[in-house]
């Protein structure tokens, strides 16, 4: 199985979201699919077939973040020496080289990945477009909406 890079921070929600899918969203599911059973006729009981499938939604979600946990590359920012360069895990200052507008990101895995937050995942257009660069370069990203040309502002790692 292959590594799946993955920050301190996206590793954390992640470990919280296991718990409380074991620790609360199992237990509820399981009342659930008492209560329905209480009722009665299983074979037209809605609230059954409901709760068993939130009951699958909920252990497939178990078993593929155990998964992932398993398979994490876990990466502190904090803690990389990239010389200057742009990698998992960096933020990225950026001017777009058509309107001059500033955006700022951090390259994260494809779990922590929230465009609104910033964080931009690992196989996205525009991360495979600066991983390797440096400040001062222009990445070309390759985007459905054409080509668009940033320029590297800053680059840290926090």
């Amino acid at each position: 199985m292959s590594t799946i890079p993955l920050t301190k921070r996206g590793a954390e929600k992640l470990k919280e979201e296991l718990h409380r899918l074991k620790t609360v969203e199992r237990h509820a599911v399981i009342e659930a699919i008492a209560e329905a059973r209480a009722q009665g006729d299983l074979s037209e009981n809605a609230e059954y077939e409901a709760a068993k499938d939130k009951q699958g939604f909920i252990e497939g979600r178990i078993l593929e973040i155990e998964g992932k946990l398993a398979a994490a590359k876990i990466i502190n920012p904090a803690e990389l020496d990239a010389g200057g360069r742009v990698v998992f895990g960096a933020t990225v200052e950026l001017e777009d080289e058509d309107s001059g507008k500033r955006v700022t990101y951090q390259i994260v895995g494809d779990d922590e990945a929230d465009l609104k937050l910033g964080l931009v995942s690992i196989s996205s257009p525009i991360a495979r477009a600066l991983i390797g660069k440096e400040v001062g370069d222009v990445a070309v990203v390759r985007a459905p909406g054409g080509e668009r040309g940033y320029e590297i502002i800053n680059v840290q790692y926090k």
